[in-house]
């Protein structure tokens, strides 16, 4: 996870080939740590992406402006059903190399107008997607984009469970974000994402090695191209995830998966005529 990488003007910076599944406002996102500029709830916007959640922070005068949670960083993710109170969404966050900030936080996030048991399990289900891509590396500690970012024009996925293979509650988080506060840098995801380490392209398909070709011609000496073919699944992921009192081995030495062998999430059940909290 990265701290106050990703927001430009009053929104957000996706990479080349990351598309927006979701997008909530009127989130509160709290940490437990000991880094000071993410103490304190923090009201903002969540995206859920291919490739990642990020959170936007609506107050630019505090220490915390924007946090990107790839899936990877991600642990012991939960949904908490509280007798009294609402519904919120528990875990725990691994700091990127270079990203900010040290160590890891524990955090928990609540909705405002309901739909945390729908975030949640559209959460938990694009990090068993993208865990599965996982090479025997680490990905590379977080880089500043040297590239220019511009307006983006097609940041959002394509509705429906295809082609991720998971369901993607757009019929409870119907809104998007504003296009004006939508960017993208030229740079592609350093991480794989729901689709692997390919890209998506915006009419839901995936190119097999890398998107079409960027205006600049120095783009390709200013960043390492992904493998040219996609790793093969884990041998771990052939059977049913394991029940939640068992560990995922790690993806690479010293490292592991995003924590979602929690079991497959919930069977997704219809929203009424409004947000359950």
């Amino acid at each position: 996870m990265s701290l106050n990488t990703c927001h430009a003007g009053s929104g957000v910076v996706l990479y080349s080939g990351e598309f927006i599944l979701l997008y909530c406002d009127g989130v509160t996102l709290s940490f437990d740590c000991a880094e000071p500029r993410m103490k304190g709830d923090r009201k903002g916007r969540i995206y859920l992406t291919t490739h990642r959640m990020i959170f936007r922070s609506n107050n630019d005068s505090k220490g915390l402006v924007s946090f990107s949670f790839p899936f990877y960083t991600l642990h012991n993710l939960g949904l908490e059903q509280p007798v009294f109170g609402a519904n919120y969404i528990k875990g725990t966050v691994k700091a990127e190399p270079n990203g900010g900030w040290t160590g890891s936080a524990s955090f928990r996030m609540t909705f405002k107008n309901g739909g945390a048991t729908e975030y949640g399990q559209a959460l938990m289900a694009a990090g068993q997607a993208a865990s599965r891509y996982m090479g025997q590396q680490p990905p590379p500690p977080y880089t500043a984009p040297t590239a220019a970012y511009v307006n983006a024009q097609n940041y959002m996925a394509p509705a429906g469970s295809a082609p991720y293979g998971f369901h993607v509650p757009t019929n409870v988080f119907p809104e998007r974000p504003p296009a004006n506060q939508v960017y993208m840098y030229e740079q592609p995801p350093p991480y794989p994402g729901v689709m692997g380490v390919g890209y998506m392209a915006p009419n839901g398909t995936a190119y097999a090695t890398a998107p079409p070709p960027v205006q600049n011609p120095q783009y390709a000496q200013q960043y390492p191209q992904y493998p040219q073919q996609v790793p093969q699944y884990p041998q771990q992921y052939s059977q049913p995830m394991p029940p939640t009192n068992q560990t995922s081995q790690p993806a690479y030495p010293g490292a592991a998966y995003g924590d979602f062998n929690m079991g497959p999430p919930p069977a997704y059940a219809p929203a009424e005529s409004k947000k359950m909290n």
